[in-house]
C-alpha cells in the first residue's frame, strides 16, 4: 500500500480554492470544494493545462486553455473541449477523451494527507 503525503495544512485552502502541489518532481491539484479536499492530477489531460489557473464550481474544475471539465470527486470527464465543427473532429483523433487522475485525500489534524501511487 502506498504512503500518505503530508500536502497542506487545512487552513491553506479556502473552501472553492485550488492551487498546485509539486511532489516528487510532479505537479498535482489541491482543491477544497463543499468543505472536503480533493486531489488529481495537476495538468489537464487535454493538452497539459495547469487546472489550477482555471476555475472550480462545486467540485467541477474547468481548465483554462480549452475548457475541459472534470469532476474532482470521480475524475469523470463532463466536458473535453469548447471546439467545434472540423476543429473538434481532428481533437478527438489526436486526443481522445479521457478522464482526470484523481487520488485519495483525508484530513489528520489540521493537515490534509493525499494517497499517491
Amino acid at each position: 500500500m502506498t504512503p500518505w503525503v503530508d500536502v497542506a495544512g487545512i487552513r491553506d485552502l479556502e473552501d472553492g480554492g485550488m492551487k498546485t502541489v509539486p511532489i516528487g518532481g510532479r505537479e498535482f491539484l489541491l482543491a477544497r470544494a463543499r468543505g472536503q479536499y480533493f486531489c488529481a492530477d495537476g495538468l489537464c489531460p487535454h493538452l497539459k493545462g495547469e487546472l489550477s489557473r482555471g476555475t472550480l464550481t462545486g467540485t467541477v474544475v474547468t481548465c483554462p486553455d480549452h475548457y475541459s471539465q472534470f469532476d474532482l470527486a470521480s475524475g469523470a470527464i463532463l466536458r473535453w473541449t469548447n471546439l467545434t465543427g472540423v476543429v473538434a473532429r481532428a481533437d478527438l483523433q489526436a486526443h481522445p477523451p479521457k478522464p482526470l487522475a484523481v487520488y485519495e485525500v483525508k484530513v489528520e489534524g489540521d493537515r490534509v494527507l493525499v494517497r499517491l501511487p
